[in-house]
């Protein structure tokens, strides 16, 4: 399998680029976030790739970062997600924002993503909790480590809705123990 690219940019047409790798020249497809952080075209770039063979056809699709070509193999794992719609997915939203979307289960912020309508929504949140939400949950909504993530979830699992779970876990000291953490939320949200 190609698993990384090295070479001189040629062409840039989104969501395709032309990479020339000494003399042979690679079709890419990239998501928007890695295609708007590529350099000009002449320029040297490196990519980690994606190869996907089927019987028609070879694809390749390259990643800026090794956090989202993982991703991207996690995407298309799910049954009715395609290449194209994870490449969609990646393009609409950054890894760590679809990451919290998975922890907070907010199929909302999926459905504003092009082609993906409230069931692949629904789908998606189901086949990625445990997979993606704590392991990379960090961003706005005060999931900062995997034992924030651990006490959010638990204060779900108790029936407290996303937005009082947030609220809570903001009360909640950076670096507490998950069980420490989830005594103090309780507090917080008892009070309330």
């Amino acid at each position: 399998m190609i698993g990384r690219l090295s070479g001189t940019l040629l062409e840039k047409n989104p969501p395709q680029i032309l990479i020339d790798c000494n003399g042979v020249g690679y079709e890419v497809s990239v998501p928007m976030s890695t295609f708007y952080n590529l350099p000009a075209s002449g320029e040297k770039t490196v990519l980690l790739t994606h190869l996907t063979v089927r019987e028609d056809a070879h694809l390749l699709y390259g990643f800026g970062s090794a956090e989202e070509r993982n991703v991207f193999r996690q995407l298309i794992k799910i049954s009715g997600v395609g290449a194209r719609t994870a490449l969609s997915i990646l393009s609409g939203m950054s890894v760590s924002d679809l990451a919290q979307a998975v922890t907070l289960q907010e199929a909302g912020r999926l459905t504003r993503v092009p082609g993906i309508g409230k069931k692949t929504a629904e789908r998606l949140l189901l086949e990625l909790k445990g997979k993606l939400g704590a392991d990379l949950g960090t961003g706005a909504g005060g999931v900062h480590d995997e034992a924030s993530a651990d006490v959010l979830n638990a204060l779900l699992a108790l029936g407290y809705s996303d937005k009082e779970a947030v609220l809570a876990l903001k009360q909640v000291p950076a670096g507490t123990g998950v069980s420490d953490g989830i005594k103090l939320a309780l507090k917080a949200l008892s009070k309330g």
